[in-house]
């Protein structure tokens, strides 16, 4: 197969699924000659054997085929990932960037609009507090103007608990650390 031919999303395929198939039936026969390999060796004796050492030999050559016969199964799935990265991630990409930048774009514009919409009712909520908040002076002809109120003076519950600094009154700075401490590095 030509190399250009088999870099187009049916030439990878059609490699993938080719190799695929070869290695799952080398694996089907791989493991149909363990088997027959393993069934030989059970039933061969050699002079000084212990009744157990035949079946042992035969387990050991078997285990070898079987893990070539699992080997050539994982080759098979490897192609198929083969087939699937080659699509996602090359010829797929393109589609897939564009769709991205298709829904980043409608993200922005939605947070725009709603944006938008908040700077307006926040907008409208200001002018509607302002209406309330003061007469409208070309109506009456005179600027809104707050009374001076006087805050009372408050009611404390325990006036121990919230009695003044001694210093608060008098005018006079605050002593040093070392008028109410006796630090020996002031000493």
């Amino acid at each position: 197969m030509d190399m250009t031919e088999m870099m187009t999303r049916d030439g990878c395929g059609e490699f993938s699924s080719g190799q695929r198939d070869t290695f799952v039936n080398d694996a089907a026969e791989i493991r149909q000659i363990g088997l027959i390999f393993k069934a030989r060796i059970a039933q061969s004796k050699v002079e000084g054997d212990k009744p157990w050492s035949a079946k042992y030999r035969a387990y050991k050559v078997g285990k070898q085929f079987e893990d070539l016969a699992r080997l050539l199964e994982k080759a098979a799935a490897k192609c198929e990932a083969v087939d699937a990265t080659y699509s996602r991630e090359v010829l797929d990409l393109p589609e897939r960037r564009d769709k991205a930048l298709e829904k980043k774009q409608q993200r922005k514009e939605l947070r725009q609009l709603t944006r938008a919409k908040a700077q307006g009712v926040a907008a409208g909520t200001l002018t509607e507090s302002a209406r309330g908040l003061a007469a409208d002076p070309r109506t009456t002809g005179q600027t809104p103007t707050m009374p001076n109120a006087v805050q009372p003076e408050p009611q404390y519950v325990h006036p121990h608990a919230y009695a003044p600094n001694a210093y608060a009154g008098t005018g006079d700075p605050l002593g040093n650390i070392t008028d109410h401490f006796g630090l020996p590095e002031a000493m």
